[in-house]
């Protein structure tokens, strides 16, 4: 059994840009359980799949091969044997995988595989379930989090680093939308585990949340 830190949160929390961090700075492996969901929407999306149809989703299911390749530390997605890893950070597919993720097929088609990967590695581990769910015997839980127009600011700095047009009124009414999603669907709502401990960065650097998080793990020797 590898080491365990998982991190839970909702979305724009910077799960993602935390654990990758960190666990660099830990020599573990990244796993990004929200790449893997969104991996299941881009699948959807490109096969035309009706996903507010719950039977028609859990179908086609068979046919979405998801895997997670480390090429020196690095997580990249396969989806059929394709790298899809760059085609996973639109808007459009992130809606698409908060709504299916719901679905109890598609959490435990990915449950397994998710994991497999924190049993034969040292893992940071981020996503919505990871604590109280996926990894709930994790020595260091932690559930960040940050206010939604701090967390829509951030999602519309980084479209628009990347050129993309983009609404900042439309991704914060997304990004509320997303966490009522989140925390009401009846399969492992968004919940910070009774043992995690709860870390706003709303007011804190990129580096003082990493550094916060290297003390908890030094408290917990890891």
């Amino acid at each position: 059994m590898g080491k365990q830190i998982a991190i839970d949160g909702p979305a724009g929390a910077g799960k993602s840009t935390i654990a990758k961090l960190l666990s660099k700075e830990k020599g573990f492996i990244y796993v990004d359980t929200g790449a893997m969901y969104r991996a299941i929407a881009l699948f959807l999306l490109e096969k035309g799949v009706d996903v507010d149809d719950e039977e028609a989703v859990k179908n086609v299911l068979p046919e979405a091969d998801v895997r997670l390749q480390f090429i020196e530390g690095k997580q990249c997605v396969l989806l059929n044997e394709k790298d899809v890893t760059d085609c996973l950070r639109t808007e459009e597919v992130g809606n698409t995988a908060s709504k299916v993720s719901a679905y109890p097929p598609v959490r435990e088609c990915l449950a397994g595989l998710q994991r497999r990967a924190a049993e034969e590695n040292d893992v940071v581990m981020d996503g919505r379930d990871i604590g109280t769910v996926i990894l709930p015997n994790a020595p260091l839980k932690v559930f960040l989090t940050a206010s939604v127009s701090v967390r829509a600011k951030r999602r519309f700095l980084e479209l628009s680093e990347k050129g993309e047009e983009c609404d900042i009124k439309k991704i914060e009414a997304d990004i509320r939308e997303r966490d009522k999603r989140d925390m009401t669907r009846e399969t492992a709502p968004l919940v910070k585990a009774e043992d995690a401990i709860l870390l706003d960065s709303s007011d804190m650097s990129i580096d003082e949340v990493v550094s916060r998080l290297q003390e908890l793990c030094r408290e917990r020797g890891l």
